[in-house]
């Protein structure tokens, strides 16, 4: 179900109330405050109808004198699902950032697993925590690149809006149940597309949040950024809560990886951002340099060996798979209609969903 967002903050008033006559503000004791207070409400609508008549103009000219050729424009996207008047002190960009942080769905990924269902740490990863350190990763990159960053954040921000619990244990699992029942399946990313257009988001954005994974690439360099960046920042934020879960010592870390790309995360960040962004501008396109991003994919495969899939975890995806089956089924028997089920049980956090299941 989509709607239509309400209207843009900033827009001017039916009429503006004229400044006070000369002398209103004082009194025989000095500035009377209430009547200041009062003019100043008065006068902002004309000030911000001022503001609002040039920033378009002057975002059109930074972008033209400070972005790549390569960049999208700001005023140049592909519109909306559904058209609207824009915000006339945002960007359409800006816009779609700021929809997906007032958001439901955005704000659920503070209880959502990245590797650890529910951890009890206050140290460890979250998917929000993931999708903010992705963005911020990726705005970097898009500076340093002269591209649009709003762009960059905006579809950072909602890579990951429509994960289900128990991250990708629960993503397979819905899948396969939906497979089972409805001959459907699930892809967190199409999901992510599902509420970026419940958002209304741009098509720059949309196109971006359904690509970062799978076998399509996205068609602006902004949302290439993101398909990268996001293997760059779990893999290792990944390790270090590993090492901190005490499933790994940094001695278990391949040898040949860690001397490439450096011993810490933030080192490993530092070397693979490097390798990103001069590989890119030397091609014209968002692309890693053949040594670096081998020793990067090595190194996610040693992740998926030993924490992801590792014997460790067993018991913990177990659990998460009986929790998704069951509450999947519940909702099946009582006739709730397959994109009625998606939505409920992919927008649960692991605690709610564990809590849920344990009444059924």
């Amino acid at each position: 179900m989509f709607f239509r967002p309400r209207g843009s903050y900033g827009r001017e008033p039916p009429g503006v109330n004229p400044a006070p006559a000369a002398g209103v503000w004082w009194t025989k004791t000095g500035l009377d405050p209430a009547a200041a207070r009062r003019s100043r409400v008065r006068a902002m609508p004309e000030l911000a109808g001022r503001v609002a008549e040039e920033f378009e103009a002057r975002i059109r000219e930074h972008e033209e004198s400070w972005l790549s050729t390569l960049a999208v424009r700001s005023y140049e996207t592909r519109g909306r699902v559904f058209e609207e008047d824009e915000c006339r002190v945002r960007t359409p960009f800006q816009r779609d950032r700021d929809r997906i942080l007032h958001s439901k769905a955005f704000r659920r990924l503070k209880g959502k697993t990245q590797v650890f269902i529910d951890p009890s740490g206050d140290h460890f990863r979250t998917r929000m925590t993931h999708t903010l350190e992705t963005t911020a990763i990726a705005r970097g990159v898009a500076r340093a690149l002269r591209l649009n960053e709003d762009l960059t954040e905006a579809i950072g921000l909602g890579h990951d809006m429509g994960h289900t619990p128990f991250g990708h244990v629960g993503e397979e699992a819905l899948g396969e149940c939906l497979r089972e029942r409805f001959g459907l399946g699930f892809h967190h990313n199409e999901q992510s597309l599902r509420i970026a257009e419940s958002l209304n988001l741009t098509w720059e954005a949309r196109d971006g949040i359904l690509k970062h994974t799978g076998p399509e690439e996205p068609e602006t360099l902004e949302g290439k950024i993101i398909r990268i960046v996001d293997r760059v920042a779990y893999i290792n934020h990944d390790i270090d809560d590993a090492i901190r879960h005490r499933i790994l010592r940094a001695k278990d870390l391949p040898r040949e990886e860690i001397e490439l790309l450096g011993p810490s995360g933030s080192r490993r960040i530092d070397t693979l951002v490097h390798d990103l962004v001069e590989s890119s501008e030397a091609a014209g396109d968002i692309v890693q340099s053949e040594e670096i991003g081998a020793a990067m994919l090595s190194l996610r495969s040693f992740m998926f060996e030993r924490v992801y899939l590792g014997p460790h975890t067993e018991d913990e995806h177990a659990r998460a798979v009986d929790t998704v089956r069951k509450i999947f089924e519940y909702l099946a028997a009582r006739r709730d209609p397959p994109e009625e089920i998606v939505d409920y049980l992919s927008g649960m956090t692991d605690r709610f969903a564990l809590k849920y299941a344990s009444t059924l």
